[in-house]
């Protein structure tokens, strides 16, 4: 019998960084839980980021999981945003570092196409998959969601590197 992995998913963002997490056994899943961190846009950039800190901390230490999935950002905004989103995303991959867990970066399209089946889905086939592969899930935002199919896309490639290995 394989041994249950906990995994969370982080979808980065400055306005909203949605975190998800899941419990993987083989390919058994099981949602655990699901938020996302907001700091006032009215704050200034450094502290906006200590709250994403915080709330990730938080996140990491109530459910202790053991793996990582940080979807990357592709910005088509102008270059001051896509800096400041970098920022976000640069905290987003060092919490979970630091906290100690092994942390894997996923395209857009490579979650879209291992949680939907193709890597031009929508939010609303991505909500949709998210429910039906984790029944107990309820209402997740959209950053929730992201966040829950990175978990679930580094659930199915992890199970593919364990397949290739053995």
């Amino acid at each position: 019998m394989s041994t249950t992995v906990r995994i969370i998913g982080i979808d980065p963002g400055l306005r909203y960084t949605g975190w998800g997490i899941i419990d993987a056994q083989g390919s058994a899943l099981r949602y655990v839980a699901s938020g996302r961190v907001a700091p006032k846009p009215a704050m200034e950039l450094a502290d906006r980021l200590c709250v994403l800190v915080a709330g990730l901390e938080d996140a990491l230490a109530e459910h202790r999981p053991e793996e990582a999935a940080v979807e990357e950002t592709f910005v088509n905004a102008d270059p001051r945003s896509a800096l400041k989103l970098g920022q976000a995303r640069g905290v987003c991959l060092m919490t979970p570092a630091r906290a100690g867990l092994p942390v894997a970066e996923y395209a857009p399209n490579q979650i879209k196409k291992a949680v939907v089946g193709t890597g031009h889905a929508d939010k609303n086939q991505i909500l949709a998959m998210v429910r039906r592969l984790l029944p107990k899930v309820g209402e997740p935002t959209a950053d929730e969601a992201d966040a829950l199919a990175a978990a679930l896309c580094h659930a199915a490639h992890r199970q593919f590197r364990m397949r290739a290995s053995a």
